[in-house]
């Protein structure tokens, strides 16, 4: 991975990754150019596979102030992911199963400057699993805190 441009740190919180995958994304000129002042938030994204296509819906991307009206993009609109056709079926089958689901987890650039995103099939975690998950957390910055003290 290249220059990281924003992190979902809700999907670590909210899901278990089970399998990542890197998808491109089809962008206007004015939306690279937000992305690369880093106005964009993947909080509320989520994935959907639409007529065989993998579709991005609830990115915000911030539109900027030098952006002429009639070049201005949707600030949440969707957006279409380039995944390879077995990508796209596995993605499917996953989220035909049961409590899995396809979440952004990091949009970045790569060597070759282009914009990529990380997408993951996970799991939604129980409350129970998030408290652990919080607790163990907690015990290794503890940990990491006392040794640094030493």
């Amino acid at each position: 991975m290249g220059e990281n441009i924003a992190n979902n740190k809700k999907a670590f919180h909210d899901y278990e990754i089970l399998e990542k995958f890197e998808a491109g994304i089809v962008l206007l000129g004015s939306e690279i150019k937000a992305l690369r002042a880093g106005r964009v938030n993947l909080k509320d994204s989520f994935i959907k596979i639409v007529k065989n296509e993998a579709i991005l819906f609830g990115t915000h991307i911030g539109v900027l102030d030098t952006t002429h009206a009639y070049y201005r993009h949707e600030e949440r609109g969707s957006r279409k992911l380039l995944l390879h056709r077995k990508e796209i079926n596995k993605l499917r089958e996953a989220i035909e199963k049961e409590g899995h689901t396809v979440v952004p987890l990091s949009l970045y650039f790569n060597a070759r400057n282009i914009a990529k995103l990380q997408i993951a099939i996970a799991r939604g975690k129980k409350l129970h699993d998030k408290r652990a998950d919080m607790k163990e957390k907690d015990m290794k910055r503890d940990i990491e805190q006392a040794l640094k003290g030493e």
